[in-house]
């Protein structure tokens, strides 16, 4: 050791005073940067630091979102809970504004007809098929309702007539159900014949006013009510509108097909006629 240091003293002398310099002139013009030791050193820890700072931020988001998921939970029912009640005011808003609408309706067509004695009656079913078409009613015979009642909607369109009966439910025949026969009327040329259901024009949502006079003269679009003749159903009530006027195959008799103006589907409460007066 003493032999290298003889022989090399003087070089590592040398060695020494030069990195004091280079130290002193790195310190004098850095200005307070750091020395080029703290600097590696920092530059190593960085990135360490950066991934400790990155899970603290995480661990602390977890615990917050833990902390406050019942929070959160409570108030996404609260929103939820509030959301249904406004959903269930629109509903009985809507509700509310059909059933004046259809009361204002219905007092235009008692003001018209002010010999009518109406019950009003819910459709509880529906069957249309190819034999049948007919309508459940909420009220029967407890509630007046009788046999052979016309049924109608709140602006007296036909719906059809009672059939079938019990305390509280009825089987209303729609207009063109097959055993449907009554009056009918052409209002504007007041043609009269007989109202008929048939199996095909069924199927269409449709009926024959039958047994036209030889001489009439119908058009589409002329408009069919109720005669009243027979004295077993009201007079005037409408009917629909007719699509076209044919012959029979025997062609000794001419029918029209008449597209009713009562939406049969669409039906949600229809108005019995428990009364009315004859017309002479």
């Amino acid at each position: 050791m003493k032999k290298f240091l003889r022989q090399n003293g003087l070089v590592l002398l040398i060695i020494a005073a030069l990195l004091s310099v280079l130290i002193g002139v790195g310190a004098a013009f850095s200005k307070g940067n750091a020395d080029p030791l703290s600097n590696a050193v920092n530059t190593l820890l960085s990135p360490v630091r950066n991934g400790v700072s990155a899970a603290v931020d995480w661990a602390e988001g977890v615990y917050t979102y833990v902390f406050r998921y019942g929070e959160i939970q409570d108030e996404l029912d609260q929103l939820q809970s509030q959301v249904a009640q406004l959903e269930e005011q629109v509903r009985a808003g809507e509700e509310a504004i059909r059933e004046n609408n259809q009361l204002r309706k219905l007092l235009g067509l008692q003001e018209r007809r002010r010999d009518f004695v109406f019950e009003a009656a819910k459709v509880t079913g529906r069957s249309t098929s190819n034999w049948e078409s007919t309508l459940t009613l909420s009220k029967g015979s407890s509630a007046g309702l009788a046999l052979g009642n016309c049924v109608v909607s709140e602006t007296g369109v036909l719906v059809g007539v009672v059939t079938e009966l019990g305390d509280n439910w009825a089987t209303v025949s729609s207009i063109i159900n097959v055993d449907i026969e009554m009056g009918g009327l052409v209002s504007r040329t007041l043609s009269a014949g007989i109202l008929e259901g048939d199996f095909d024009l069924m199927t269409q949502g449709k009926l024959k006013l039958n047994y036209l006079p030889t001489g009439a003269q119908l058009v589409s679009g002329d408009r069919v009510l109720t005669s009243g003749k027979g004295d077993v159903y009201p007079s005037g009530l409408a009917v629909g509108r007719v699509e076209g006027v044919f012959s029979d195959p025997s062609g000794q008799s001419r029918y029209a097909v008449v597209d009713p103006d009562v939406k049969l589907d669409s039906l949600i409460e229809v108005f019995v006629i428990k009364e009315f007066e004859l017309v002479e």
